[in-house]
């Protein structure tokens, strides 16, 4: 195997443990701007999500041997990821939505600027709700919209049942639909 893509996750993780400890970087190639991203995500400012990131993979290298290989990779070190963020969030007392981060238009899309504000005004309403949302629903909405993990990887992120996951997503789902309802029926979008 020649090329780094070849590798996978699991056999990285049985090269590093007999012994060829600079495989890790692969690892840390692969997942370190989805971990930046959960960290941003919980404190919104990139010193802290780099700090958070490096706890993350430190903690990841020295619990390597504790990956079984039930899951993958990567949904072992999420679940990593987001215990060591929502200990450090319940220090703080926050959470935020990783659909709060900033987006701009995409740079050359030429629009008049009417549909501008309008795309804006819309991307603005729908932040908002997600930011009303209850805590708990916000943290299902992130992991599957935002992170596209199944419901049984959030599970074995968050230790929530999924029939519990599936009912948050769904009862988001629809708070976020009336909400948007509202506010396009009262003339402001």
């Amino acid at each position: 195997m020649s090329h780094e893509e070849d590798y996978s996750d699991a056999l990285v993780v049985e090269q590093i443990l007999s012994g060829q400890k600079d495989m890790f970087r692969l690892l840390l190639r692969r997942y370190e701007r989805q971990v930046h991203g959960m960290g941003m995500s919980f404190f919104r400012n990139d010193d802290d999500a780099r700090d958070f990131s490096q706890e993350v993979f430190l903690k990841v290298y020295k619990n390597l041997s504790g990956f079984e290989g039930r899951a993958r990779f990567s949904t072992w070190l999420y679940k990593i990821a987001y215990n060591t963020a929502l200990n450090a969030a319940s220090r703080r007392k926050e959470y935020s939505s990783l659909a709060e981060g900033p987006s701009e238009i995409e740079a050359g899309e030429s629009q008049a600027p009417d549909r501008i504000l309008l795309r804006k005004a819309a991307k603005e309403a729908v932040l908002e709700s997600i930011r009303d949302l209850p805590e708990r629903f916000r943290l299902c909405v992130d992991l599957f919209f935002f992170y596209e993990r199944s419901y049984i990887e959030i599970e074995a992120i968050t230790g929530i049942p999924v029939n519990t996951i599936k009912s948050h997503v769904f009862r988001a789902k629809k708070i976020l639909r009336e909400k948007l309802s509202e506010i396009a029926d009262g003339g402001n979008l």
